[in-house]
C-alpha cells in the first residue's frame, strides 16, 4: 500500500508543479486551488509512505516521478523542446530511480 501512495504522491507532484505554472503567480484562482490541493496531498502521501519505505528510497522514487512527469507534460502538453538530449536525461532519472527500487 505504501508503494501505491507514493507513485500516486509522485503524480501529484507533477500536478501542482504544472498547477504553479497555470497559476501565473497565483493570480489564477483555479490553478492556484489546484496547485494548493494536490500539494498537501502529495506531501501527506509522502509522509505516509516514509512510515514503511525508508526516506531515501521513498523521496528520489517521488521526485523522480514528479520531475519526470513534469517534463513529460511541459513537452507533450506544453510544447516545450523535446530533443534527443532531454529524453536521454529523462531516460536516466528513470533507470536512477528504479536501481533504487531494484537495490533497496
Amino acid at each position: 500500500m505504501a508503494w501505491l501512495v507514493l507513485v500516486l504522491s509522485g503524480f501529484l507532484e507533477t500536478a501542482w508543479a504544472i498547477a504553479l505554472d497555470r497559476s501565473a503567480g497565483f493570480r489564477r484562482p483555479l490553478p492556484t486551488a489546484v496547485f494548493a490541493v494536490a500539494l498537501v496531498l502529495s506531501m501527506a502521501g509522502l509522509g505516509y509512505a516514509l512510515r514503511q519505505i525508508p526516506v531515501g528510497t521513498g523521496y528520489v522514487v517521488w521526485v523522480g516521478i514528479g520531475a519526470v512527469g513534469t517534463a513529460l507534460v511541459g513537452m507533450v502538453a506544453l510544447h516545450e523542446p523535446a530533443t534527443v538530449a532531454r529524453i536521454a536525461c529523462l531516460l536516466l532519472i528513470v533507470a536512477g530511480v528504479v536501481g533504487l527500487k531494484v537495490f533497496h
